[in-house]
């Protein structure tokens, strides 16, 4: 979990991920050479703060965003929303211009909805404000903000340990509408042939979604991925005995919707553990939940 915690401590806001690239990059450098598989790694021009693993000789990609939701400073100490934050009067948040660190209260107007900051100072406009991190552990569960999420690049990470055959993509600007996903999709198909995709990401506890039940295999959100493709995930799933939970809803969605709008014959699952208390900063998770979504992921990228 020392992992994890890290991985939630860093700044790294939809439009402005370098640095969990950065740290991204220095760690599978690190790392990879006690891998089972030695992968190529991509990055760099053409692929913006993208990075994308190639193990062997891939039959399925995995994509998992490393941005987070946020605030950005406007005008005076207006704020506008990074993606979908909750807001609420007292939350603490931190950044830094070029004034030094900063660390100041969220205020939240519930009659005109406006959002503001309370500090010593006026912060520099275009300045990136992010929850601030308090990790907790227990014997069952971890929470922290942005588990939505470095959750699930944990998770990819634990997969590249051991895998042989694969794409592990992570990706950006999930958390306000998407974009890099369009274009490492049409990379994947074209130089490797790839149309099979997971979504490593974080979905919610719900009242047919329990916490420590087991990973989600989500059946739809706001879209509809091909019953075919998760008909063969959930298959997988009971033939390796693990924990798993089916989840249907209307609403939400993640970076499918550009693999379900690609010019290429791209399918998709959404795979991943539930958590509660979305987009604040005091996400949970169940850690029998992480421990599902690491192993189906493994069994996954074997199978599919």
């Amino acid at each position: 979990m020392k992992l994890l915690e890290t991985l939630c401590r860093i700044h790294a806001p939809s439009g402005n991920e370098q640095k969990l690239t950065d740290f991204l990059l220095n760690y599978i450098e690190k790392r990879k050479v006690h891998w089972r598989q030695q992968p190529v790694v991509l990055h760099g021009e053409g692929f913006q703060d993208c990075v994308v693993l190639v193990f062997g000789k891939p039959k399925s990609a995995i994509f998992a965003h490393i941005d987070s939701i946020g605030f950005t400073v406007r005008y005076g100490k207006q704020l506008v929303p990074i993606g979908g934050p909750d807001a609420e009067t007292g939350y603490t948040l931190v950044g830094e211009d070029s004034g030094g660190p900063i660390e100041c209260t969220l205020k939240y107007d519930e009659e005109t909805h406006a959002l503001s900051y309370a500090y010593e100072r006026e912060l520099e406009r275009g300045t990136e404000l992010v929850f601030k991190c308090d990790f907790r552990e227990t014997e069952e569960t971890v929470q922290s903000c942005y588990l939505d999420n470095r959750l699930g690049v944990w998770s990819a990470l634990q997969v590249a340990e051991t895998l042989e055959n694969g794409i592990i993509a992570f990706c950006c600007w999930e958390e306000h509408g998407g974009g890099s996903v369009a274009y490492l999709a049409r990379y994947l198909h074209e130089h490797y042939g790839v149309t099979q995709g997971l979504i490593s990401d974080i979905t919610w506890v719900t009242e047919g979604v329990h916490a420590g039940q087991g990973v989600v295999i989500s059946m739809r959100d706001s879209l509809i991925p091909r019953r075919s493709y998760v008909q063969r995930i959930i298959n997988i799933a009971k033939e390796a005995g693990v924990p798993y939970q089916l989840e249907v809803e209307g609403a939400g969605g993640s970076d499918a919707k550009e693999l379900q709008r690609s010019a290429y014959p791209w399918d998709w699952c959404f795979v991943g553990a539930p958590e509660d208390k979305v987009h604040t900063p005091n996400e949970i998770v169940h850690k029998k939940d992480i421990e599902s979504m690491v192993a189906l992921y493994k069994v996954l990228m074997e199978k599919l």
